[in-house]
Formats: C-alpha cells, sequence, structure tokens
C-alpha cells in the first residue's frame, strides 16, 4: 500500500509539479516551498554575525537599537523578489513561517537576539489586513518564535491610520507618510522586555523607525530588528 502511494504520489507530481516559490524549479521528494539550490544559495546576508551591518547603520542617531538583522538581499528581478510575491500577493502564508525558522535558527546563535522576550510584527490596518487575509509580517514572527523561545506579541502595537503605498515615495516623504500611524495599546506589559520588530522587506526604514519611536516611550524596553530582506 505503501509503494502503491509513492507511484500515485509520483504521478500527481508529473501532472501538477509543485514549484520553487524562488526559482520556479520543479520541487522534488522532501522540498517544500524552496528547493535545495534556493534553500542554501538565496543571497543570504549573515548580518547576525555582524552587529555594525548596513540594517543596524540605517538606525544610527535616530533610534536606540541592540540590534538590527535581514535574512536576505533583495534585488529587483531576483529569486528573493520572487519568492516575496508569493508570499505577499499569493496567499502562500506558509512561507513566512518557513522563513522565520531558517531566520531563527542563525539568530540563535547571538547572544543579543536569543534573550528576545517578545516578537511584534509591524501591523497591517484592519482594511488591509481584511483584504489579504493575513499579515506576512505576522507568518515571519510566528517561525521566528518557534526557534528563539519567545513570545509573539499581536495586537499591542496597532496601526491607527492607514497609509498610502510607499514604493515610489521618497525617504522623507516616506518618513512624513508614517507619522502618527502606530500606537502601543498595552504599554505595561513591554516594560523592562527585549522586543524584537519584525517586518518583511526594510528600505529606507520609515516604517520600522516610526513603530520603534512608538515602542522605544515604553519604560526599559529594549529594541531589536529583524527583516526578511534587505533592499539593495
Amino acid at each position: 500500500m505503501k509503494l502503491l502511494r509513492g507511484y500515485l504520489a509520483d504521478f500527481v507530481s508529473l501532472l501538477f509539479p509543485q514549484l520553487c516559490s524562488a526559482c520556479n524549479a520543479s520541487l522534488v521528494a522532501n522540498e517544500h516551498i524552496l528547493c535545495s539550490d534556493c534553500r542554501y544559495n538565496l543571497p543570504y546576508t549573515n548580518f547576525h554575525t555582524q552587529p555594525d551591518n548596513i540594517v543596524a547603520q540605517q538606525f544610527y542617531g535616530k533610534i536606540s537599537v541592540e540590534a538590527a538583522y535581514a535574512l536576505y538581499f533583495f534585488n529587483k528581478g531576483g529569486n528573493v523578489q520572487n519568492l516575496m510575491h508569493h508570499f505577499k500577493y499569493r496567499g502562500m502564508h506558509q512561507i513566512g513561517n518557513l522563513l522565520g525558522n531558517i531566520a531563527g535558527r542563525q539568530l540563535k546563535e547571538n547572544l543579543i537576539f536569543n534573550s528576545v522576550d517578545y516578537i511584534i510584527p509591524v501591523p497591517l490596518h484592519k482594511k488591509r489586513l481584511k483584504e489579504r487575509g493575513y499579515n506576512q509580517s505576522a507568518c515571519f514572527a510566528d517561525g521566528l518564535a518557534e526557534k528563539l523561545n519567545a513570545t509573539v506579541e499581536l495586537d499591542n502595537l496597532i496601526r491607527v491610520v492607514a497609509t498610502t503605498t510607499q514604493t515610489h515615495k521618497s525617504r522623507f516623504a516616506r518618513f512624513e507618510n508614517m507619522q502618527e500611524v502606530f500606537t502601543v495599546d498595552k504599554p505595561q506589559r513591554l516594560e523592562g522586555k527585549h522586543v524584537l520588530l519584525v517586518d518583511d522587506i526594510v528600505t529606507t526604514g520609515s516604517t520600522l523607525e516610526a513603530c520603534s519611536i512608538e515602542l522605544l516611550k515604553v519604560p526599559g524596553l529594549k529594541l531589536s530588528i529583524a527583516t526578511i530582506a534587505y533592499a539593495v
């Protein structure tokens, strides 16, 4: 019976092949979401071993951050962009959990990230959340939490204003667009805690900066930042 199921699975895969979400190659047995080549050869940043990395540098002189990190480099037209497109716009929320697990295994090697108490995803406005059906940053946070033994804190950092798209805005316009957009609902829960703020892609850092400004109003809070990708 087991042999028959194997043959049936092989036959179905021939008719309806599962494709890698990054490079579109056909997945083989025991591969899930990513092919083995992409799993090992996507452009990893290794920022968990570089305290003075370019993500951390974006926040120097603006906000106090313990550490900052991105899992991959994001190049326009590259495989990471393909992966993120499947994640954000094709309903493949399970990609977030996988990437969170991969990132979490890296961050567990870093003493700063290994001391995180709470993981907070950058929130979507409730209207955008209803349209998409899930918050991609929250999916990433869930995967991270499994490896870092931290708690995902939802519904505390809240987006109170639905902003317009940031895609074609300058850095200053992006920052202006994010003013007074977020608020912390239950600051007492975060007092004296180490919070990891997570998002999908960091470009200018304006969204993360706006979130961080609100979080750092909480007494004794220490803040670190992690994203799936850094846009080159």
